[in-house]
Order: structure tokens, then sequence, then C-alpha cells
């Protein structure tokens, strides 16, 4: 069997065809390619000479492919890419691995730092950068190769997938719930002080939706707002009022005793969690294994819901 190198023409000749048919133009090939458009014509019409077919029509000031011209254009450009994407794969494979993770401030403090050195001990090898903050991060203008959002999975800059659902309830710390009487209905929750914060996120849940979607009645006193969900968490933890808990957020401190929960009502929403990945190119492997150790964590965490919205 012959080897590739005497049944191909040579490889330079088939760049060069690549980049005018890309351009189509063999001025703009040459500026790429930095060598002058004599010798990409000389290129292509070598090319022509080996091949036994045109693969180009000169035309007045422009080119355009022939038919077996862009069959073979369009099978090279496809190849090129394939070649650089592999390239760029087993070159990163020997380099440190940096993985760069995106989530929202609650999400990381509350979920994935008290986990992610489970992560590091199945990946000791990973470098990992996370990025924290509560306005959305453009996957492919912040380079970030994973991020995690709350929503109805549908976002330009990316492809998701499914992690779960989550439930919210109120939540109290065990000092709060010892100086008072605890609500039973929603009506009676008006009675406390709620705390709450303003989200930019449109799906996420505050005390008017949920009180809402148990047909609270009565007008409640004012809450105490502050600016994150994890000062909601924090002032809950330390005895001020009685928050919203999201399951898997504060599924720790319930399991610490730090908080319980107020009552039995609790809602499921229709959003998700989703790990969202680029679009731009194939997951680096230890992105792939994030994403698998993620939904191995966060599966199946809520259960069935009392009402939703």
């Amino acid at each position: 069997m012959q080897g590739f190198r005497r049944r191909l023409p040579s490889l330079t000749s088939l760049v060069v065809l690549e980049a005018v048919a890309r351009h189509l133009s063999f001025t703009k090939a040459a500026g790429e390619l930095g060598v002058t458009q004599a010798a990409v014509s000389r290129q292509i019409h070598a090319l022509e000479q080996e091949l036994g077919f045109a693969l180009f029509r000169r035309l007045h000031r422009r080119v355009e492919l022939t038919e077996r011209g862009r069959i073979l254009a369009g099978v090279l450009s496809q190849s090129f890419s394939l070649i650089d994407q592999t390239i760029a794969n087993v070159r990163a494979q020997s380099e440190e691995d940096e993985l760069v993770i995106g989530a929202t401030v609650a999400f990381t403090q509350l979920w994935l730092l008290p986990r992610i050195s489970a992560f590091r001990r199945l990946h000791p090898s990973t470098k990992i950068r996370l990025i924290t903050q509560d306005t959305p991060i453009d996957l492919e203008r912040d380079m970030v190769d994973v991020a995690i959002r709350y929503g109805d999975g549908v976002w330009p800059d990316g492809r998701s997938v499914f992690l779960c659902e989550d439930e919210l309830f109120p939540v109290c710390s065990p000092s709060y719930a010892a100086g008072c009487r605890l609500p039973e209905t929603a009506d009676e929750l008006l009675d406390h002080t709620l705390l709450d914060y303003d989200s930019a996120n449109p799906g996420w849940i505050g005390w008017k939706e949920w009180l809402a979607a148990f047909s609270a009645a009565r007008p409640g006193r004012p809450v105490l707002r502050l600016s994150y969900y994890t000062d909601v968490i924090h002032a809950a933890v330390a005895g001020h009022g009685i928050a919203l808990g999201w399951n898997c957020l504060v599924e720790d401190l319930l399991q610490q005793g730090r908080l319980r929960r107020v009552t039995d009502l609790h809602l499921r929403t229709r959003g998700a969690y989703f790990v969202v990945v680029p679009s731009r190119e194939s997951l680096k492997p230890s992105a792939q294994a994030f994403v698998a150790w993620l939904g191995a964590h966060l599966e199946g965490k809520a259960a069935g819901p009392e009402r939703r919205l």
C-alpha cells in the first residue's frame, strides 16, 4: 500500500487551495499566507496540472470554484479544521490544565466551595479558577470552560446540560425558632421578619412570588432586604428572621443544624440548574470530568412539590 506522500499533491499547494477557495481571491489568499499573488497563482496552476482538471474559473477581476474544486476545497477545509482542533487539544493536555468555572456568588459560596475539594482529590493535576459574579458571564468573551446557571436552559452563548430542579421553603435559625411561635401557614409567615433581596435573575423567586403561590391574603410587615442571597442566609443563621431556603443551597446548613425548616410548605419552580458549556468547541477533559461530577452530586436533589409556579 502506497503512503499518502506518494499519492497526494504537496501539502503547500493544498493549503494554498483552501485559502483561495475561502477568500475566492488570489490576492487575499496571498496576504493571509504571506506570499506574493504570483506565488499563489503558480501553486494553483501546478496543482491543476497535477490533478488534471481545473479548480477555478478565472473571470474578470474574480475567480470562482469549479464543481470539482468546490468538492475538494470543502474536504480540505473540514480536514484542516479537524487537524487544528486535534493539535490544540493534544497541546493542551501536555500543558498544565486550568479549569475555569463561572457561577453566582450564592452557588459558589453555599454549594461549590464546600465540595470543590472532593473534585480536586479526584483530579489533583487540574488547576481551578472560579469566576464568581451575579451578573451574567459571557462564555465566549470571558473564556469560561463551564458556567453553572439557574433558568430555563436557553442561553445564546452556549449549550446547556440539565443538572436538577430545586424547591424553596422557609428556614430560620434554631435561636429564632426558640424565641417565637413558628408559623404553620403562609398567612402566619407575614407576622414575622422576612429576609429578602433583589435578584437580577428573572427566574429567581422572592417572598412576594412564594407567598402568592400559597394564596397568602394579608399584607405583611416590611421585610429586611439585603444585597445578596448569601447575606440573606447569613442573616437567617444569625437569627434575624426567616429566609427562603433553596434546597440545594441550604442543604449543608440544614444538616449542620445551623438552619431549620419553618413549615412543611415548599414550592418547586419551573426553572432548574444547568451547567452551560461554550458552543465554540468540544469540551476539554477536565471540563468533561467536572460536568459529570456536578451531575452525580446534583441529580435528583429536589423532592416532589407542594406548589409549582
